[in-house]
């Protein structure tokens, strides 16, 4: 197997960007809110300003992207000094072979360089497999629930649900009392 490279893209690189995530969304569009039916169907400026709102992160094997994961804002993220980290995705081939935590490696090392203390990751309750591997990269689960985003699926109309899990970043990081 080939070296495998972790590394945050640059702005100018969202045309990489995007063809990864259309690529996740058509592999996995259960794991996604939104489709690639839709996501093709954005303008350049749409993905540039994606580029912008947040760090994306790619695993290269040679010239092949096989993971990549983003960490920003997120959408619903209102916890002072917290980073949502989202959109992981691995190319099945390379699922359980350390590409997951490579990603998870560089992006802890991206927030603690960009001063936050923790980052968020919203995990389907009902994934044993993501809830197990989030807690062995040092993710806590919290008491907080919201519906599982499904594309398609209204949220009221969610059956499944997901916790976010908290990763504290370096000394002054901390899972706050207020979760």
């Amino acid at each position: 197997m080939s070296e495998l490279r972790v590394r945050v893209l640059n702005e100018d690189e969202w045309p990489r960007y995007r063809e990864i995530r259309l690529r996740a969304l058509r592999e996995s569009p259960e794991a996604f809110v939104a489709s690639a039916e839709e996501e093709e169907a954005f303008d350049e400026d749409v993905w540039q300003a994606r580029m912008e709102r947040s760090r994306r992160i790619l695993a290269e094997s040679e010239e092949d992207v096989v993971g990549v994961v983003s960490i920003g804002a997120g959408h619903r993220t209102t916890i002072p000094g917290a980073g949502e980290l989202f959109g992981l995705w691995v190319d099945p081939p390379r699922r359980g072979t350390g590409v997951a935590r490579k990603l998870m490696e560089e992006a802890a090392r991206v927030g603690r360089d960009e001063g936050l203390r923790q980052l968020l990751y919203w995990v389907g309750t009902d994934n044993g497999r993501a809830v197990a591997f989030a807690s062995s990269f040092g993710f806590r689960p919290t008491d907080d629930r919201r519906p599982m985003r499904i594309h398609g699926v209204d949220e009221e109309d969610a059956e499944s649900e997901e916790m976010m899990m908290v990763y504290p970043l370096g000394d002054h990081g901390g899972v706050p009392t207020s979760l």
